[in-house]
């Protein structure tokens, strides 16, 4: 039996209250995703402008209990796969419940494989075409030609296709590039750590290198990760960033409230990717419990998402 799907908008950042519509059956009239998970064009149509104007992502709910986000910024990009997992879908028990994609998580290493590969029955993709990299919270940038596993790169870029780079996360902020005139794709870890190292725009700069990437070609997503409601920091770490990005925190502690996404955003502009061409996601893993795990809300214990990027081989 075939999935049935429903979406839901979220608007863009920058609105005083955060507006959630109500669920609504797939319509032609409004289109907001350019295709099924499984690669096929059956949900192609309608205009992408109402998605930029209103939405920075599309949660998508099927049968399957996955709920991935589709950054609406990637929609009219045919074969490419561009999403965030959340914590629904998978067998894990808590506090890894349940679409625990983490190895590096206490979790049962059994139920973490089995998720994965229910993730890539749902995509349609080979589990072995996930890149993913055991992050160090730095800056160092790896270029991906082939299957495997790599360690000690906090940024990854291909243009292979058939090759799918993903960064893990659970309160730090993933970043996705995507190339639209030489095809390749890049994916960015951006923690504190990272974001002060300047680790998205690095990651645009080694597409340049790498693959002749001019950043007006590209399209860019900062995903989710902790807001900045919700993330406080010490002095430590705010005197490294600038004062654009901090508040003082409403506990009168003298810490300051840190925008990780904002300076990520700020990055890529700064790259030379259009403000048009870029959005972020609206959610915060933090403060969304249900659909995000947040290692500073669980106190270290708790599973990990998966952004990933890339190009179906039929692209």
């Amino acid at each position: 039996m075939d999935n049935m799907y429903y979406f839901e908008a979220l608007p863009a950042p920058g609105c005083n209250r955060r507006y959630r519509l109500p669920f609504f059956k797939f319509l032609p009239l409004v289109t907001l995703v350019g295709q099924a998970p499984d690669g096929s064009d059956k949900y192609r149509g309608a205009s992408n402008a109402l998605c930029r104007q209103s939405t920075t992502e599309i949660h998508m709910i099927s049968h399957s209990g996955l709920f991935p986000l589709y950054p609406t910024v990637f929609s009219q990009v045919t074969g490419l796969v561009a999403l965030q997992t959340t914590r629904s879908g998978g067998i894990s028990s808590p506090p890894w419940d349940s679409l625990n994609l983490g190895l590096n998580t206490m979790d049962d290493s059994g139920r973490i494989y089995e998720n994965y590969l229910h993730l890539c029955r749902f995509l349609n993709i080979s589990a072995e075409a996930i890149v993913t990299s055991e992050q160090v919270h730095g800056t160092s940038i790896c270029r991906i030609t082939g299957p495997g596993k790599v360690s000690g790169y906090d940024g990854l870029i291909t243009d292979r296709k058939g090759i799918y780079i993903g960064i893990l996360t659970a309160d730090c902020y993933p970043v996705l590039i995507h190339d639209t005139r030489t095809g390749a794709c890049g994916a960015a870890h951006a923690g504190w750590q990272g974001t002060v190292g300047r680790i998205a725009y690095k990651t645009v700069h080694a597409m340049k290198g790498a693959f002749g990437t001019r950043p007006e070609d590209c399209l860019a997503w900062v995903g989710t990760g902790i807001s900045a409601e919700h993330y406080e920091i010490g002095n430590e770490v705010a005197r490294q960033f600038d004062s654009r990005y901090l508040t003082p925190s409403p506990a009168g502690n003298g810490k300051q409230l840190l925008d990780l996404s904002a300076a990520s955003r700020d990055q890529l502009l700064e790259a030379g990717i259009p403000a048009l061409q870029l959005e972020c996601s609206a959610f915060c893993s933090y403060r969304d419990r249900e659909q995000f795990f947040s290692y500073r809300r669980d106190n270290g214990s708790t599973g990990r998402m998966l952004s990933l990027i890339g190009l179906r081989p039929s692209a």
